[in-house]
């Protein structure tokens, strides 16, 4: 009998973290989409760098305006309905893209990424807590560290996907063959690229749908125990008067602030890359995310390896912040036509029968390795900001997470800074950050307020 008990939780055991695996692999894929979709929608709705890059601010604005009621929702009605209404959310957000294509309507685009960032909000709540009660609390980490690699490897596939379904044969889409055309003959050429983005969201649509209807009837539990959680016993009028006390200790309030410009910095070097690479026109620019992707990767690996048996966190912080210094003065100060940087590290790739991958040029180099410096930034800032502050934990990490809101602010400020002085010069925003990422690692997360 136990045997056979011991068959039937192993086997459930396998289901949910297989399922807790596709999830993360979903949070990325749909994550990273965006740095593909802003030259796409920048040629089809014949937008300015900066209306694309509001694809970020539609989309991150999301976390921020979910951050307090996540959990909430959740208390009501459960975390694995919690997952299931986020993944319908999400393929409802899916859908909008539809008779956005077909209107090219730039504005029902941006609300289809703002309800599919809602849906995605509640999802990454939901779905967050199942890692550590999958199993036993001593491997926690274990599988937290592979879903991280699910979530980032999903990071280097969509961008090449969606590159591939949408963005094949953009020359004659290019401001110089547009212009010779007549407003009805444009009109009709952009429609059916705008088109093209139809199937791929009816299908992800059907995905997310038919993988809710899945969750919903898999052997998650709906409800987590949590021995930390007043949230039953507290209204969101509460939780919310809590927030000017614990915006009133130092090193917390400087943790937001840290994480808010570290995702501006990481959307930056992800999605803004491609308006980057598109000003230097790159015509594989929409595919850089994936580089950028691959780059973190290799980041998160090497902190699964090295923390804490080599480096402590809070030192990868600092290793981290020092490497995002050198390589953002690389990446303003470097050239935009050579490319012997990466000719020399990854060149030799191209001698492989199949590989063609583009040789891209020094400074564009330089912000994908910004890829491995911001790996390991997101793990090393929550437990510095959020040590020892007591009843405020919960708030805390609620206004971390509305934190997240750098990725819908900092890109459109690069991209504007890009249209005046140059998508390059505009690269020198990232170097203060890193710096002052570097002062919250060594100095700024010490400062306490004498009580909490």
């Amino acid at each position: 009998m136990n045997s056979s008990s011991s068959t039937v939780n192993r086997s459930n055991y396998l289901m949910s973290i297989s399922i807790i695996g596709v999830l993360y692999f979903i949070f990325g894929f749909v994550t990273w989409l965006n740095g593909s979709l802003m030259p796409f929608l920048q040629t089809a709705c014949e937008l300015t760098p900066f209306q694309a890059s509001l694809v970020t601010l539609a989309f991150y604005i999301a976390y921020f305006i979910m951050a307090l009621p996540s959990s909430f929702v959740l208390k009501k009605i459960g975390y694995k309905n919690g997952v299931f209404t986020g993944l319908m959310i999400m393929a409802v957000g899916a859908l909008i893209f539809i008779p956005a294509a077909y209107t090219r309507q730039f504005g029902i685009f941006l609300a289809g990424l703002f309800v599919l960032g809602t849906g995605l909000a509640l999802l990454q709540t939901a779905t967050n807590p199942f890692v550590t009660i999958i199993g036993p609390r001593e491997s926690a980490a274990k599988r937290m560290a592979i879903m991280g690699v699910c979530n980032k490897m999903a990071g280097v596939f969509s961008p090449l996907v969606l590159t591939a379904l949408i963005m094949h044969g953009m020359d004659k889409f290019s401001e110089s063959n547009l212009a010779l055309l007549t407003p009805d003959q444009k009109n009709l050429l952009l429609n059916e690229l705008a088109s093209r983005i139809v199937g791929p969201y009816t299908g992800m649509a059907i995905i997310l749908a038919v993988f809710a209807i899945l969750v919903k009837f898999s052997a998650l539990p709906n409800q987590i125990e949590d021995e930390h959680d007043d949230s039953d016993h507290t209204t969101l009028r509460d939780f919310i008067r809590q927030i000017p006390g614990a915006l009133r200790i130092p090193h917390l309030l400087l943790g937001i602030i840290t994480l808010f410009v570290y995702v501006g910095v990481e959307v930056m070097a992800g999605d803004s890359l491609t308006q980057f690479g598109r000003s230097l026109h790159l015509d594989y620019a929409s595919r850089l995310t994936a580089y950028t992707m691959a780059f973190m990767v290799f980041g998160y690996i090497l902190g699964i390896i090295l923390i804490p048996k080599v480096i402590s966190q809070s030192k990868a912080l600092v290793f981290s912040a020092i490497l995002g210094v050198i390589f953002a003065l690389g990446a303003a100060l470097s050239s935009t036509t050579e490319t012997t940087y990466f000719a020399n590290v990854f060149g030799w790739l191209n001698s492989i029968p199949g590989f063609n991958i583009p040789l891209i040029p020094n400074a564009v180099f330089f912000v994908t390795l910004l890829g491995w410096a911001n790996a390991l930034m997101w793990p090393a800032i929550w437990p510095l900001a959020l040590d020892n502050i007591g009843k405020y934990t919960k708030i805390g990490s609620a206004l971390l997470i509305m934190g997240i809101a750098g990725g819908a602010l900092i890109p459109p400020t690069y991209a504007k800074l890009g249209q005046s002085i140059g998508f390059q010069q505009a690269l020198w925003i990232m170097t203060p950050i890193y710096l002052f990422i570097i002062y919250y690692a060594t100095i700024g997360h010490k400062i306490r307020k004498s009580r909490v």
